[in-house]
């Protein structure tokens, strides 16, 4: 394998782990307030539909950008409304979100534009381009020729859309924001001792529904990601389990933004590979095609079964809480 090829595959492996990082950062921030989502699926999905859906519609992907948002933070409230206003089942309510989103993305989607439940092929102004970073070059001939520094900058550095760019800013941001300032704080103590919060006259309930709001808002931008950035449309079930994987690494990374990034961009590798090495023979045995996509979904049972240790969630996780009088 030359240097290029390792390039390249790193580069499919930020791509590919730019919805999983997004995710799981929404999912990081729901459940450190003390709400589970099992629902970041369903949000994506819903997400990737309407931001493909309205982009193709309006012609812009910054419209079809906020109409992806704007979905996924109603499907949050929808959520926060069943688990933190009704006390619901946390679990339960984020497996409805999911059922819904994948059926009501399809009955749109037909209703709508009668292509077998998926949109239109974006275009244009309606997808997100790749940004080329000054003195970067794009063509893969001009890259071959630059020394190794060069072909970094210009095959894995530049060339991404501004949202794989922006969910890497997130990462910090997350950190800075649940480790230095006041709202931050606050919101892990929710997650921890929501009695002791609203016990210091804070309401339990808007730092809540601010976490669940904060997950709407960056799923949202994975799944239109996904539809405008990663592909070009959106088709049935197109975001594949992703918001499972991103569970499987929030769990993995034991609920740190920084050990996030890291997780992701390891199931980013194993999608990179298992989606570029295909057909390939091991001992005189032909590897099917289907082992090597299924790859990192076996590799994320593998490792959360056997790598973890002991990761232990928000203590307050999953439980409604019921304000003493």
């Amino acid at each position: 394998m030359d240097f290029m090829t390792i390039l390249q595959l790193l580069d499919s492996s930020i791509r590919l782990a730019t919805p999983l990082l997004l995710a799981c950062l929404a999912g990081l921030f729901s459940e450190r307030a003390g709400i589970f989502d099992i629902g970041l699926e369903g949000k994506m999905l819903a997400a990737a539909f309407f931001s493909a859906a309205i982009a193709f519609t309006s012609g812009s992907v910054w419209i079809g950008l906020g109409a992806g948002v704007l979905a996924s933070i109603v499907l949050s409230l929808l959520h926060g409304l069943a688990s933190i206003t009704f006390r619901g089942n946390q679990l339960i309510s984020g497996v409805a979100i999911n059922f819904l989103a994948a059926g009501l993305t399809v009955v749109i989607a037909q209703t709508w534009f009668s292509q077998g439940g998926r949109t239109p092929p974006l275009t244009g102004s309606a997808r997100f381009d790749e940004i080329v970073l000054p003195g970067a070059v794009s063509r893969i001939r001009d890259i071959a020729e630059l020394g190794p520094l060069g072909q970094i900058y210009s095959e894995l550095i530049s060339g991404h859309s501004i949202l794989v760019y922006a969910s890497l800013l997130i990462v910090p941001l997350s950190w800075w924001v649940l480790y230095r300032t006041r709202f931050g704080l606050r919101l892990r103590a929710v997650g921890e001792n929501p009695g002791a919060v609203d016990t210091a006259g804070i309401s339990v309930v808007a730092l809540r529904y601010s976490a669940v709001v904060i997950a709407g808002v960056l799923c949202g931008l994975a799944g239109a990601y996904l539809a405008t950035g990663l592909s070009a449309g959106f088709v049935k079930d197109m975001s594949a389990g992703r918001g499972f994987i991103a569970l499987a690494a929030l769990i993995f990374a034991k609920w740190r933004p920084w050990y996030a990034l890291y997780a992701c961009l390891l199931f980013g590798l194993l999608d990179a590979v298992g989606n570029r090495f295909q057909n390939i023979e091991l001992f005189t045995i032909t590897v099917p095609v289907q082992f090597m996509q299924a790859l990192p979904y076996i590799l994320t049972v593998v490792i959360l079964a056997g790598f973890v240790g002991r990761a232990i969630p928000p203590r307050a996780g999953g439980e409604p809480y019921v304000k003493e009088r």
